[in-house]
């Protein structure tokens, strides 16, 4: 009966321990499992960033070209003010500022203002011009001065780019058109004589800024369209002055002499080069004509003596 009790007994204990033992394995085997499904959750999770980051960069990419690409656009209507200073040397003032004036007119330009200055010692002239000029032909212009002049002693050139003031101008523009139909609707609506009073002091406000909007985009246009070149001139008239012969020694006075033979003779004689080379062809056919005319009368004579001889 002990025995029995036992075996009962034993086949009970060895039943629970592989009881525990198949719980505890399924319990690794779920921790496991989890594991692995929060660790292919966070494959998933990164994975999705990275195709989110990819897609957002492409997205940025995407939204950093398409502003480059509309600048790129946009640089042909840019407003650019451009203004040239030149300082340059001119041999005849008067001839220069009619050739300058000329060329202004050529372009479609033309002078906004001149001076003019007569110097007192020197009988120099100098004075500046200022001229507009169409942007596109602005450059040439200044070549064209640069090469007509005697020297350039000064030149610059800068440019003030006025896009994003004139692109502000447009944008408002707009909206103060949009409140100006608006008051004007309400204008037709209103039945009070308070109401129309003060929709028609905001219009006029309104109509107001309108005008400066538009005055100043046109100013804008016109500084874009038309470049602004000042040109000052010096006229350069150098002159030598000569040595009076009474502030020099008698050596000095003797050399000068002395000289002034020397170029004498040398301008004799290359007188008498250029005489004779230039008048060559004519010297030869009077010298041809004189050889022809000696040899007819030196036989005239000598015929002349034989016919003597002979009736002697």
């Amino acid at each position: 009966m002990k025995k029995c009790l036992l075996l009962i007994l034993l086949s009970i204990s060895i039943f629970v321990v592989a009881c525990s033992n198949d719980t505890e394995h399924s319990e690794s085997a779920d921790t496991e499992t989890i594991a692995e499904d929060s660790t292919g959750d966070n494959r998933y999770s990164n994975s999705t960033k990275n195709q989110n980051g990819s897609h957002e960069t492409e997205g940025e990419s995407q939204d950093e070209e398409s502003p480059s690409n509309k600048g790129l656009e946009n640089q042909l209507d840019r407003k650019i003010i451009y203004t040239a200073n030149l300082e340059i040397e001119v041999k005849d003032y008067q001839q220069a500022f009619d050739q300058i004036q000329t060329d202004v007119s050529n372009r479609g330009g033309y002078i906004v203002e001149s001076n003019m200055h007569e110097g007192d010692g020197e009988n120099t002239t100098s004075g500046y011009i200022t001229a507009r000029v169409p942007q596109d032909q602005f450059r040439e212009f200044i070549k064209l001065v640069e090469d007509g002049s005697n020297k350039v002693l000064e030149s610059s050139i800068s440019g003030e780019d006025v896009t994003e003031e004139y692109v502000d101008l447009e944008s408002r523009l707009k909206s103060k058109r949009v409140v100006e139909e608006r008051l004007l609707s309400f204008m037709e609506k209103a039945e009070k004589t308070e109401d129309l009073l003060t929709i028609s002091n905001d219009l006029a406000k309104v109509q107001e800024e309108i005008e400066g909007i538009m005055g100043r985009m046109k100013y804008l246009e016109n500084r874009a369209d038309l470049a602004t070149v000042t040109i000052h001139m010096q006229e350069n008239t150098v002159s030598l002055s000569s040595m009076d012969e009474d502030d020099l020694d008698t050596w000095e006075r003797t050399k000068q002499q002395f000289l002034k033979s020397i170029n004498m003779l040398l301008s004799f004689f290359s007188g008498l080069i250029v005489f004779l080379v230039g008048n060559l062809p004519i010297l030869l056919l009077l010298a041809l004509i004189g050889l022809v005319t000696y040899m007819l009368i030196r036989k005239r004579t000598k015929n002349s003596i034989n016919d003597r001889s002979h009736k002697t």
